[in-house]
């Protein structure tokens, strides 16, 4: 199995690096000084369930890598559109791309088989851009419930999780699934095969289009944000309008706020993607999060108006830390 690793950082390497102890022909697309400590000393992940290093091809440019089975987006969500030059060199006729990103997916509505079939999605697949460069058809979604940090160059600290669910747009358990999820547990990953991922989409969403710009507004840890009453408050309301719109699509999360919130909590004083972007001066993941609920909101015609107010106060954040 040859995987590529497009955008191998925090979770990119993490799983890269798995998949290597697992006997995968992995490279690993990075940039900088982490490139140049891949290279010197490979992936070094410090994890509480053992420290390892994988020795994985590690490289800038993806031709020098050609055509793999998979492809491994670590890249955020609000870069996919422009990575056409980076992964038409990686795909063959039936090469996956499993995307693991935050948020509503822009193969959400793909082969969905209800009322909204075929729908696009535009604030996170803008006038097609998205899927002009990655067919949905090629899609295998990645919901990604472990915790990673870059501690340095080439270094992956991983805190909490291992389980990495994927599934089909269509909801088929595909040999290519199997295929993946196998490799993936070999490395010691949990990695089930969902008939229907959307439902993992939801619950990750759950946390994420809270956590994630409540984090980066005031600059403050999960647990902080757990135990500050006002904020939590803020927090649940924004649960549970999220929720709502989920309900409509048809989607059943399975888990109680409060059970969410207590998981939140017991990660303790980790920053979120968002908060650790914002602190490194990279743009926000934030359309993908809030910009697509609140369009999803509109077209069930589901009221979010603290989701639509977090929004618009993020999105002014957003626009600051770009300029």
């Amino acid at each position: 199995m040859k995987v590529a690793v497009l955008g191998a950082g925090a979770i990119g390497a993490y799983v890269g690096a798995a998949l290597h102890r697992a006997g995968a022909d992995v490279h690993l697309v990075a940039r900088g000084p982490h490139l140049a400590a891949l290279r010197q000393h490979g992936v070094r992940v410090l994890s509480p369930r053992g420290d390892f290093t994988a020795h994985a091809h590690a490289t800038d440019d993806p031709a020098e890598i050609g055509p793999a089975d998979y492809v491994f987006l670590g890249l955020k969500a609000n870069s996919y559109a422009a990575c056409g030059p980076l992964i038409e060199p990686l795909l063959h006729d039936t090469t996956a791309v499993v995307a693991a990103q935050n948020g509503i997916p822009w193969w959400y509505f793909h082969r969905h088989g209800g009322p909204y079939d075929g729908h696009r999605v535009e604030s996170v697949d803008p006038d097609g851009a998205v899927s002009a460069v990655i067919a949905p058809e090629r899609a295998l979604g990645c919901v990604v419930y472990a915790a990673t940090e870059l501690e340095g160059p080439g270094v992956v600290r991983h805190l909490e999780g291992t389980r990495f669910s994927i599934g089909e747009p269509d909801r088929s358990v595909s040999k290519r699934c199997l295929d993946l999820s196998e490799a993936m547990q070999a490395g010691g990953l949990k990695c089930p095969v969902e008939p229907d991922l959307r439902n993992d989409v939801w619950l990750k969403l759950l946390g994420n289009i809270s956590f994630n710009p409540i984090s980066a507004l005031a600059r403050a840890t999960m647990r902080q944000m757990c135990l500050h009453g006002g904020t939590r408050k803020v927090i649940e309301t924004m649960m549970a309008e999220t929720l709502a719109v989920a309900q409509a699509l048809g989607c059943e999360v399975g888990v109680s706020i409060e059970r969410r919130l207590a998981g939140a909590e017991r990660v303790g004083d980790h920053r979120t993607s968002t908060l650790q972007d914002l602190e490194r001066g990279k743009p926000l993941e934030l359309d993908v999060l809030l910009a697509a609920v609140v369009e999803l909101a509109e077209i069930t015609g589901v009221e979010v108006p603290t989701l639509r107010t977090v929004h618009a106060i993020s999105d002014l954040l957003a626009l600051r830390s770009a300029a």
